[in-house]
């Protein structure tokens, strides 16, 4: 008996118990703070909003507070973005509600500019179309545009938003001088073709458009203002 008591005590020293072990045995042993209740109450913990002890009980409603509460605030950012893409929606929808009512083609680009600067706020917009029937060549928007800015626009598989780093396109706005950050948006019949015109927006707010922010939004209006413009195509 002692060899074999000494041999445990042996193994014991080069196989110590871990945490992890103590860890496994009582996620595997739900019983056993049913026999040992009174363990529950003389453990204490630190509490995290102070240096005081506090017992398990204490720590465990803690923590449970500060689950509500973080379930709280991600509620409450569920709302504020709900009831941003319902305001989006319906100037979304009256933007589209504009296009579609407006009759005569030759006023169609300036009614997508000016609507999206009053209904979204945009402090600058601007918009080119070419390859345009001839009757619509003499209008501002069916204007002389380089090459370079129409491969550009071809080139943009979704919209670019970001700084305004001496953008060609720029100089189509009122105050080019004043656009720190721009999106520009081809317009293009569908995916695979050539674009036929971009539409430009911009902000004096660095931020406004930036290269993180998702495009989806903008690429609706691409559609809805591609569709509505093939008016002025031969």
């Amino acid at each position: 008996m002692t060899a074999f008591t000494n041999n445990n005590d042996a193994n014991n020293a080069m196989n110590p118990i871990t945490e992890d072990d103590i860890a496994n045995y009582l996620a595997n042993t739900p019983d056993f703070f049913e026999r040992h209740a009174q363990l529950l109450a003389q453990v204490q913990l630190t509490s995290p909003h102070g240096s005081r002890a506090v017992s398990l009980q204490e720590r465990q409603a803690e923590m449970l507070r500060e689950k509500i509460k973080a379930l709280e605030h991600r509620l409450m950012d569920m709302v504020r973005h709900g009831t941003e893409n319902v305001v989006i929606a319906d100037r979304l929808q009256r933007w589209t509600s504009g296009l579609l009512t407006t009759r005569d083609p030759r006023s169609l680009p300036y009614r997508i500019a000016v609507d999206l600067q009053s209904l979204f706020l945009v402090p600058q917009t601007a918009i080119k179309v070419w390859d345009c029937s001839s009757e619509y060549l003499n209008e501002a928007y069916a204007q002389w545009v380089s090459d370079d800015v129409k491969a550009l626009a071809t080139s943009l598989t979704s919209p670019y938003c970001g700084l305004n780093s001496g953008f060609e396109a720029a100089s189509w706005l009122p105050e080019p001088q004043s656009a720190m950050s721009i999106a520009l948006i081809p317009l293009r019949p569908d995916a695979e073709s050539p674009a036929f015109g971009m539409l430009v927006l911009a902000s004096p707010d660095a931020q406004r458009f930036n290269a993180e922010m998702g495009t989806d939004f903008l690429e609706r209006i691409a559609e809805l203002a591609s569709g509505g413009l093939s008016r002025l195509r031969p």
